[in-house]
């Protein structure tokens, strides 16, 4: 695990992109953070990194997004559901097993033990003394993005 205190969101948007331009295809992220927290913003500048033209949202009602660029991006939003069998229903599974996609997934907390084995979690925090500075925490589930983790930490350092 390691952590990044992002100063503003033009910072969180650097860091994001810097992801972007070196994410590979089948990597899945779970973000995880309160409403406002940033987390759209980070799937929007991460998208704009690999390529993607058009407008990233926030899929809450839709569920989710795809979006093409360098890698097909699956953008899920799981606040509205309620059980894990929805997940089944709305398709989650097969997606999230694509290896040719990048799959990331807001409000996976709400479900973590249906997530796939190997996944990049990154929780963003609001801080308490500046309403710009979040507390970015990485941490990896499994070992299969091992390498990709340790790219990030060190773009995390600059």
């Amino acid at each position: 695990m390691f952590q990044y205190i992002s100063s503003s969101p033009a910072d969180t948007a650097r860091i994001a992109t810097l992801i972007g331009e070196r994410v590979p295809a089948g990597t899945v992220f779970c973000l995880d953070g309160d409403l406002g927290a940033g987390k759209t913003l980070f799937v929007q500048n991460m998208a704009k990194a690999m390529g993607v033209e058009s407008e990233v949202t926030s899929p809450t009602f839709n569920l989710m997004n795809i979006y093409e660029g360098t890698s097909r991006i699956f953008h899920f939003d799981l606040y509205r559901l309620e059980q894990e069998y929805e997940l089944e229903d709305i398709g989650f599974f097969e997606y999230v097993n694509d290896p040719e996609a990048v799959v990331v997934i807001e409000w996976a907390d709400r479900f973590f033990d249906a997530m796939p084995e190997d996944y990049v979690l990154i929780e963003i925090q609001r801080s308490e003394d500046d309403e710009n500075k979040r507390l970015i925490s990485f941490s990896q589930r499994g070992e299969l993005y091992e390498a990709f983790f340790k790219e990030m930490e060190e773009l995390c350092q600059y």
